[in-house]
């Protein structure tokens, strides 16, 4: 039966080819602008790390007192240099880490054409911070806690580094020139780029650049490496600026910090730990306000930094806005195509089809104007997703992808918006009387 009401849906579709091309076009287009403005939305707020992110935490202490506090109370996201060495000495969770962001040159192997020092950035990490995040290797590993502990020279480079400097290949052992500084070369990273950057709290964003390197943050702090991120500073206090030795003095914050917590009892056992903290540098005269601290997932830490930018999410009101335009005008087209055959709904009727049979007529033919009004959406959704670079800074677009997924819901979209507006218009259709349409005919 299914097949013969098809059957009819072509021919109705072919006697009224105009009006059809704009149906079709109307939902095309209003499934394309919603669902192009959503794959930009869904690649923004996608979890970075959806395996474990509920097991990763972004600790915050309030080291500044009222005064100096962010909306709603909010302690800062990073830590000064005291606070964040005493949690890493204390080490109350499974594994943790210190972060800083680093910017330095490195100069290729001398069997090299180009001798020229290259410009790389990257992060002074512990070695828990590799196990911690998942950080995936091509050669290699990360360096060792001895490592952490002795100071070592190591560092770890990227897959990218590492074909600029020594062509692609197996570079674990081999040394190499940092700044003027040899280092020996641990690991070799993979396409290990999540997005946003999650991991470096004091500045989350989006990059399309994976980190260069990463070398420890013990060594990198006893050789006075600066940081080249972002530091804040109490109100009256002095920012040390590029005083490094300064910097680790002060009580300005820099430094991101994350820890991995396996369960629920672990997060509470956690929260205490840094009440307790907060407690005792408030008993040490070191800070003179109650304990202030935060403890967020990954998730949430990404929904309180506002991570997605605000005139996204306006995109996609007013795309599924758009969509909603173009359905009701799609009520309408299909209800006066609908009425226009009231004639044929009456023969039928009087030779005993039943108001459900005239029901799956006409939203069997709303359905084929959705499959094709979902194949056209496919194409302008392609193009929509070529021309996001156009409207969005280029590392915003680049999280915006077609995929198999994507594509699925596009034709699902269209078909099931075509028949939820074919619902009113078959309803009305099957009202008709038969008695008075034929008397009139």
């Amino acid at each position: 039966m299914f097949a013969y009401y098809v059957e009819l849906a072509m021919r109705s579709l072919r006697r009224s080819p105009g009006l059809t091309a704009l149906m079709i076009l109307t939902i095309g287009f209003g499934v394309a602008a919603s669902m192009t403005t959503y794959s930009v939305f869904r690649g923004l707020s996608a979890d970075p790390i959806p395996w474990k992110s509920d097991r990763l935490f972004v600790p915050q202490i309030d080291a500044w007192g009222p005064g100096n506090r962010r909306a709603g109370g909010e302690p800062e996201v990073a830590f000064g240099y005291l606070d964040a060495m005493t949690l890493m000495r204390q080490h109350r969770a499974k594994r943790q880490s210190a972060i800083y962001s680093i910017s330095a040159s490195v100069m290729p192997s001398s069997s090299g054409r180009n001798r020229s020092p290259i410009p790389i950035d990257g992060y002074a990490v512990y070695d828990e911070f590799f196990p911690m995040l998942d950080v995936t290797f091509h050669y290699g590993s990360s360096w060792s806690a001895d490592d952490d502990a002795h100071l070592s020279p190591v560092v770890v480079i990227s897959d990218k580094v590492n074909k600029e400097v020594f062509g692609g290949g197996n570079s674990v052992g081999k040394m190499i020139d940092i700044d003027n500084r040899e280092y020996r070369i641990v690991g070799v990273t993979n396409d290990w780029n999540p997005q946003p950057n999650f991991y470096y709290t004091v500045d989350v964003g989006y990059g399309p650049d994976m980190p260069d390197m990463f070398m420890p943050f013990p060594y990198a702090v006893a050789n006075n490496i600066a940081q080249a991120g972002w530091d804040g500073c109490r109100k009256g206090e002095v920012d040390p600026g590029s005083d490094f030795t300064a910097l680790l003095r002060s009580d300005c914050v820099w430094i991101g910090y994350m820890v991995e917590l396996d369960d629920a009892m672990a997060v509470q056992q956690y929260r205490g730990y840094l009440d307790a903290y907060a407690s005792e540098q408030q008993k040490a005269g070191r800070f003179h306000w109650a304990p202030n601290t935060r403890l967020r997932d990954v998730p949430a830490f990404l929904d309180y930094q506002h991570v997605v930018p605000s005139d996204t999410r306006v995109s996609l009101l007013v795309a599924q806005g758009l969509l909603i335009v173009c359905l009701v005008n799609t009520v309408g087209l299909l209800l006066a195509k609908f009425l226009r055959r009231s004639g044929e709904v009456a023969v039928r009727r009087a030779l005993g089809a039943s108001r459900t049979a005239i029901y799956a007529q006409f939203l069997t033919e709303a359905g084929v104007i959705g499959v094709g009004g979902g194949v056209l959406g496919l194409l302008f959704t392609a193009v929509g997703m070529l021309s996001v670079g156009q409207v969005l800074p280029a590392r915003l677009a680049a999280m915006a992808k077609i995929e198999p997924d994507l594509l699925s819901l596009t034709l699902l979209l269209a078909v099931a918006a075509t028949l939820v507006a074919g619902i009113y218009p078959a309803y009305r259709a099957a009202r008709v009387l038969p008695a008075w349409q034929l008397k009139a005919q």
